[in-house]
């Protein structure tokens, strides 16, 4: 049984306010992108991104969310300056090695939507756990990138695009777990037991 997604309890659903929801994530991913930490012994930065692309995935729905992230994908693949540490085009991200884990936010940001679309955003243990099942998706489109476009091996990636990523994601989702059911209860819906 599917259920209205956060977005839809608070913006009645029309095709203005969807496509501003759709502009509004790629715009918040964007920004999130703009938070950058270099890390000298990996390729991928640390960024606000990963919480971006989850977080309205959770909050729009499969289709909406990972519309966002592929608006904002195609916006960098474009020209515009929306990834990482301002960055853009297409051929930036995959000489970079990230361009796997721009692909991986929008299964991510398609698959945290579905499952908030089926009420895993109402309690911290289901939240937990999607934004955990979308880190994943990240990493393994990450770690596919890395060994496509670095030639890196199955180690060399992981060690590179995941490991360095995990205690920050299980924040996350941390973070996630206790924001999005404490925005229902505020919109006056609460978990059934």
């Amino acid at each position: 049984m599917t259920s209205a997604v956060l977005s839809q309890r608070v913006i009645p659903r029309s095709r203005t306010s969807s496509v501003l929801l759709v502009i509004g994530a790629a715009a918040l991913t964007a920004l999130a992108a703009q938070w950058k930490i270099n890390l000298p012994f990996t390729p991928v930065p640390i960024t606000g991104q990963t919480f971006a692309v989850l977080l309205t995935g959770a909050a729009l729905g499969a289709a909406l969310g990972a519309a966002g992230q592929g608006v904002y994908v195609a916006a960098g693949a474009l020209g515009l300056p929306v990834y990482s540490g301002g960055a853009s085009g297409w051929d930036t991200a995959s000489a970079a090695g990230t361009s796997g884990y721009l692909i991986g936010f929008i299964v991510a940001a398609g698959l945290v939507g579905h499952l908030a679309e089926r009420r895993q955003d109402r309690t911290f243990p289901t939240m937990f756990t999607a934004f955990i099942a979308g880190s994943f998706i990240i990493y393994a489109f990450g770690v596919a990138g890395l060994m496509i476009l670095l030639d890196m091996t199955l180690s060399e990636a992981v060690l590179a695009g995941v490991v360095p990523f995990i205690l920050g994601d299980i924040i996350k989702a941390t973070a996630a777990g206790l924001l999005l059911p404490a925005a229902w209860k505020m919109v006056g819906e609460y978990p059934r037991p």
